[in-house]
């Protein structure tokens, strides 16, 4: 497109010859094709703005292996990167939807855009109601927020029959489900409105042939580890956290007595119990044996007067929500490089000694972590995980058929505080292993417990397997399993950790410095 001469005179401010370059795209020198079919829209942008933003633009255009044009960005719809975009030229957010806000805080994250992660953050926090309660507190355990998690607790607790009565209930994750019936405090009528709630969740999902969620009998929801003892849950867990005994023999009868949900002999053994503390007969297995109410809270958090709000949102505005300003590298320090003439730009992969391979099916979110020490300092680059190996049960692929992966990783410390993280979303072939690079390395003390995990987001099977507890690479030792004990299909999808060595292998920080912010524990 043809700039009409001298554009810039009539344009007093940075940002509005920022909205001008974006809305024109002259000089334009990278592309991105954004979202999913048939939904997809391409966008142009300038490498230097994108960079002064973004540490992840900066390394995707300048770094030691940069992404090739254009660039495929699936998980990010395209109204949501068209808001990114006019942050990053202009300063300007505009937030007017809950949903708009959550899809633009989740491209915030990824390209590491810290004050528009706050914005969306408070705007989030300032728009809750009982009917986006329980995505808005999914949203906020993904992403790590814990003060938005606790607000969302707040309403689902003090307002239970209204999050439990709303459509939007039905279409929540399951683990919600289970978290909420955990809760002691809760306002309901009676334990019915929980039941209720769960008999129209299942009867949903239970029809839904697409349903991500486990049926009630566990077909088809359930693995096994190489232990044989791992299942998915049920909707049966949920009903043994349903506290029936609190209901008179009238109201079990005439409600949960005539439900499919329940069997014969579990309706007779609770009838039984309900009508006597003394009854012969004992609770089917796993089923609640409290007698007690849940409690209902008083009063709801006000977040203008509530203190943890107003320390952690309005007293400090410029707090880094993703946590992943407490990492500085000084200059010259050339980490995204796989070679090098310096011994720290060369990365190493420490990959764990296999001792039995087995399969594991992901149905909707698989969460996998394994804790490790290492006997040296190192700089921890990234993991290697397996990638799919059939898309469904007994149904091969063809040699270099390849998806569209979508999963999270992240890097903690022993105290649980995040160190660093990724969203990664690429194309990647069938039966092969994937390189996940953090966002930023992470400087590693010997002798010191950590934590790496991945979080797949893909429906399909994936290669585990158990390992030997130590391996070694480049003269350095890492011990897995540190602190935990040892599950297959909770550590077996971590196959390798991509580190590097520095050059002064001594207890300092002269090449990566962790760098201490008030009140986080680092």
């Amino acid at each position: 497109m043809a700039a009409p001469c001298d554009w810039q005179t009539v344009r007093k401010t940075v940002k509005e010859r920022g909205q001008y370059l974006l809305e024109a795209g002259i000089w334009s020198d990278c592309r991105f094709i954004v979202g999913t079919e048939p939904h997809q829209q391409v966008f142009e942008g300038h490498k230097l703005f994108l960079a002064m933003s973004s540490p992840v633009f900066e390394a995707m255009f300048y770094g030691g292996m940069p992404e090739k044009d254009p660039i495929a960005i699936l998980d990010v719809q395209p109204d949501a990167f068209r808001a990114l975009l006019e942050y990053i030229y202009t300063d300007r957010i505009n937030l007017s939807s809950f949903d708009q806000a959550c899809e633009l805080c989740y491209g915030a994250k990824k390209y590491m855009l810290p004050h528009l992660v706050e914005e969306c953050t408070k705007y989030l926090w300032s728009d809750l109601y009982p009917k986006n309660a329980c995505r808005a507190y999914e949203f906020a355990k993904l992403f790590e927020e814990p003060v938005l998690m606790e607000k969302c607790l707040n309403i689902i607790c003090n307002q239970t029959v209204e999050v439990l009565s709303e459509s939007s209930f039905d279409d929540v994750e399951f683990s919600t489900i289970l978290t909420v019936f955990d809760q002691e405090s809760l306002n309901i009528n009676s334990e019915l409105d929980l039941f209720n709630a769960i008999t129209r969740y299942a009867n949903r999902h239970s029809q839904s042939s697409g349903a991500k969620v486990p049926r009630l009998d566990g077909i088809g929801s359930s693995t096994s580890n190489t232990e044989g003892n791992t299942r998915y849950p049920t909707f049966k867990d949920a009903i043994m956290k349903i506290r029936f005994l609190t209901l008179t023999p009238k109201a079990f009868a005439e409600g949960p007595a005539s439900s499919t949900l329940l069997t014969e002999s579990e309706k007779f053994a609770i009838l039984m119990n309900i009508s006597s503390s003394s009854a012969t007969v004992p609770m089917p297995s796993g089923f609640s044996t409290s007698r007690q109410h849940r409690q209902k809270k008083s009063s709801t958090m006000n977040q203008r007067n509530d203190p943890m709000y107003n320390s952690l949102y309005m007293g400090n505005p410029a707090m880094d929500t993703s946590r992943t300003s407490m990492i500085q590298y000084q200059p010259g320090m050339n980490v995204f490089s796989e070679e090098g003439s310096n011994e720290n730009s060369n990365k190493y992969y420490c990959t764990r000694e296999m001792l039995r391979v087995t399969e594991c099916m992901n149905t909707s979110v698989l969460d996998c972590a394994v804790t490790f020490t290492c006997d040296k300092n190192i700089c921890v680059f990234g993991i290697q995980v397996p990638a799919q190996t059939i898309i469904e049960e007994d149904r091969q692929v063809a040699v270099g058929a390849s998806y569209a992966e979508l999963l999270y990783a992240h890097l903690l410390d022993a105290d649980g505080s995040r160190l660093t993280y990724t969203h990664f979303t690429s194309r990647v072939n069938y039966r092969s292993l994937i390189n996940i690079s953090f966002n930023r390395p992470i400087y590693i003390q010997k002798n010191k417990v950590y934590k790496v995990g991945v979080v797949l987001h893909k429906m399909g099977w994936y290669t585990i397997g158990t390992y030997t507890l130590q391996s070694t690479c480049n003269g350095v030792v890492f011990t897995f399993g540190q602190g935990q004990n040892c599950d297959s299909v909770r550590d077996g999808l971590i196959r390798s950790i991509i580190f590097s060595v520095p050059s002064s292998n001594q207890n300092n920080m002269s090449n990566c410095s962790v760098c201490a912010i008030p009140g986080v524990p680092v």
